[in-house]
């Protein structure tokens, strides 16, 4: 999939802020997702990036997206767990040590119910865990109830 953000032009000049990153590597579930913020009318900025490395490399500016400004961050972050190259657990490790990052709402959306994903998931800062409904209308209704929340009620400080 491409690295540009969807719905949104190719033309870096245009300093359009990027609403929702959405960390998923399988491509059914990604695309379920982006199905349901539409849905929700809530999906017109959302950066798709398939693993834990490129998910680093976009929040931090760094390799392909050096170009990016830290001043354009997401209003937050849906993050699977497990991913390749580096695993959701360490991308929030990362993000929520370092300044610049940590204000950034997380929300890991994954199948793991395991304990020790959870647990270590709040024990790393994370803002929210939602394990995937495997019903297709409830995993809408989830994602679309949470992407209100995040993007619509809650209040992030100036950063």
């Amino acid at each position: 999939m491409s690295d540009q953000p969807i719905d949104q032009p190719n033309d870096p000049s245009l300093k359009q802020p990027i609403f929702i990153v959405l960390v998923e590597d399988n491509p059914t579930d990604a695309e379920l997702t982006i199905r349901a913020l539409r849905r929700g009318r809530i999906g017109n900025n959302i950066q798709l990036l398939q693993d834990g490395a490129e998910a680093l490399d976009f929040l931090f500016c760094r390799g392909e997206y050096a170009h990016r400004s830290m001043t354009n961050q997401p209003k937050v972050i849906l993050l699977d767990l497990k991913l390749p190259r580096v695993s959701g657990l360490e991308v929030l490790r990362q993000l929520k040590s370092d300044p610049r990052t940590q204000m950034i709402p997380v929300v890991v959306l994954t199948s793991s119910a395991e304990d020790q994903d959870i647990i270590e998931s709040y024990q790393l800062g994370v803002n929210s865990y939602i394990v995937k409904p495997v019903d297709f209308e409830q995993f809408n209704q989830a994602v679309q109830q949470l992407s209100f929340y995040w993007i619509l009620f809650n209040q992030l400080p100036a950063l």
